[in-house]
């Protein structure tokens, strides 16, 4: 559409240029005036043309205004110039004020004016570095090496800022394949122009970038740098996202469960450690129970050999002396008895006591045993809390407890039986011993009360049978309770070792528990962080969009506010090029030769 509109344009031009310049001849003047009314016109474009040093500062700029003519007649346009010039026709432009004032029939019409002193609206700073040293482009034309061009924009603060947030910058740099070798341009892209390499870069609008292209250089000269701005209208349809915010959901379902499992798993260690907790404390008696009864098994067995010696010295006598004894000798008899009986009812008492003490400690620890919970925990559970994304630390001592407290347990299963016998052979052991002491008692009341009338020889002899009987059978009992003790010393020092586990087990099921609890609460941040995920993705992805689309654009003015109907608005910009001294000096001939018809080709170019 713009290039038809600028073909429809010069061709009005060269048919009514010639007529044009007939009447003026035949009217004998070529800067009459033609007098029309009022015109008035559809809409009006400006392309600002500006030149920068090779460092990037701003030298020259001027405007080329076009407008799109309605009716014939003056037309009033405004700014800052310091010149005007007609490249319609050759009809005089009046400059007063800041007040442009024409007169056209045509359908286009064009007119550049020039400017001082008015800024871009990007500042553009371009270094370059050769070998790694700074050097400044005047120096640079001719030389070999390695070559980094560096390109800065930001916003100029002394400039409108309307077009710094709407416009977008596209940077092209043009190198020559034959002196240019290795080119790289990080951000930017480098694509083949004829013989040439194009590096061209894009700054979004209200971005400020830096850009850098390497190279390496021999007889180094360099094309000027182009930088066009132009509105960023284009209208960005918004991209369908149900897919990616189902999948969004489907992650923050996952996340939800994940913390209801560890949730789960939190309340189960919790668990875990209060029957740890109780399995130690019940531990704690039943090792405090053995060790008593440790402690007392070396005095129990050493009453019971006190008892075996004196039933043993006590045979003998009645045995050696059934002759010669008197009276007295069977109440030191009796006496002896009655103390033996008195001793076996303490150790039957101590006994009695111990089996109480044992069976509430076992039981205890029994009852902590069993509160260790069953379930069992597949390893493609475990596997999968390793993959969750959780602190691997507190997943690794989770499962290290978890690992210890079924071993404790399992432990415990194959061991029970011996822990279980312990009560029955205690009671047995009491049970003996009261017996043997409710013997003994017997015993000394027959012989109190059958002193008068008692046959001393028969009586002696059924005393010596009773007490070798009874020599005999405690002789029995003492080595099965010396076996006893020896099992029970046995078992203490095993026992000692278990406790010690158990109390690992126990600091680490309660650092277990801590770390679930952590655990959890991070699970529980991630869910309540992730519950919203395609909201929140739908909001950044509405927030974007409106960063960069610019569809709503109004376009306005660069060089007058009181301009109207501005349709487009569109800047060139130029760099000098890096040339050797006498092409430069050519180049400045050519551009100062260009006549108004090179400069109107080159608009339309």
């Amino acid at each position: 559409m713009r290039l038809t509109r600028l073909t429809a344009a010069f061709t009005a031009i060269l048919l009514v240029l010639p007529t044009t310049l007939v009447s003026a001849e035949e009217n004998g003047s070529s800067d009459e005036e033609i007098t029309q009314g009022e015109g008035t016109y559809t809409g009006k474009d400006e392309v600002v043309y500006a030149t920068l040093d090779a460092g990037g500062n701003q030298q020259n700029m001027y405007v080329v205004n076009n407008f799109t003519i309605k009716e014939a007649g003056e037309i009033i346009d405004h700014g800052p110039y310091t010149s005007v010039q007609n490249l319609t026709d050759l009809t005089e432009i009046k400059l007063n004020n800041d007040r442009v004032e024409f007169s056209t029939d045509a359908e286009e019409f064009y007119y550049q004016g020039n400017l001082e002193g008015k800024p871009l609206p990007w500042n553009i700073d371009v270094s370059y570095q050769l070998d790694g040293e700074t050097i400044v482009p005047e120096e640079l034309p001719g030389k070999d090496g390695h070559l980094e061009i560096q390109i800065d924009t930001s916003r100029n603060e002394e400039a409108e800022s309307t077009f710094f947030e709407n416009y977008l910058l596209q940077i092209s740099l043009t190198f020559d394949s034959g002196i240019y070798e290795n080119i790289e341009a990080p951000n930017g892209t480098v694509a083949n122009a004829g013989k040439n390499r194009q590096v061209t870069f894009t700054v979004m609008p209200e971005k400020e970038e830096s850009f850098t292209v390497d190279a390496d250089v021999t007889d180094m000269e360099m094309d000027a740098i182009e930088i066009n701005a132009m509105p960023s209208s284009m209208s960005i349809d918004e991209p369908n996202t149900e897919e990616m915010k189902s999948e969004m959901t489907t992650l923050a379902d996952a996340t939800k469960e994940v913390d209801r499992g560890v949730g789960e798993l939190t309340n189960g260690i919790a668990e875990l450690n209060d029957g740890v907790a109780g399995l130690y404390d019940g531990s704690a008696q039943y090792k405090n129970g053995i060790n008593e009864l440790q402690n007392n098994s070396a005095g129990l067995l050493e009453g019971s050999a006190s008892i075996k010696e004196s039933l043993q010295q006590m045979s003998e006598a009645v045995g050696a002396g059934s002759g010669e004894m008197n009276i007295s000798e069977f109440n030191q008899l009796e006496d002896g008895l009655r103390q033996i009986a008195g001793g076996l009812q303490e150790a039957e008492s101590g006994l009695v006591n111990l089996k109480d003490q044992y069976g509430q400690a076992y039981q205890a620890m029994d009852e902590a045993i069993a509160a260790i919970p069953d379930n069992e925990i597949p390893e493609e559970d475990i596997q999968g809390l390793y993959e969750s994304g959780a602190d691997q630390q507190v997943i690794e001592q989770l499962v290290k407890n978890y690992k210890a407290a079924r071993t404790t347990k399992a432990t415990y299963a194959k061991v029970q039986e011996a822990f279980t016998a312990v009560s029955p052979t205690l009671e047995t052991v009491a049970g003996s011993l009261n017996e043997m002491s409710s013997n003994l008692t017997t015993m000394a009341d027959e012989i109190a009360n059958s002193l008068d009338n008692m046959d001393i020889d028969e009586s002696m002899k059924q005393l010596q049978d009773g007490l070798q009987a009874l020599s005999a059978n405690y002789g029995n009992f003492h080595s099965g309770l010396k076996k006893y003790t020896d099992g029970v010393a046995e078992l203490a020092g095993s026992y000692e070792e278990l406790h010690g586990g158990i109390a690992g087990l126990t600091d680490g099921t309660a650092e277990l528990e801590k770390g679930a609890a952590e655990l959890h609460e991070g699970t529980s941040e991630l869910a309540s962080a992730t519950s919203d995920v395609p909201d929140q993705m739908q909001q950044e992805i509405d927030e974007m969009m409106n960063d960069y689309d610019k569809s709503d654009f109004q376009p306005v003015s660069f060089v007058s506010t009181e301009n109207k109907k501005v349709e487009n608005v569109q800047f060139i910009i130029k760099t000098e090029s890096i040339k050797m001294e006498e092409e430069k000096q050519e180049v400045q001939q050519e551009e100062e030769q260009e006549s108004f018809w090179d400069r109107l080709l080159a608009l339309f170019n």
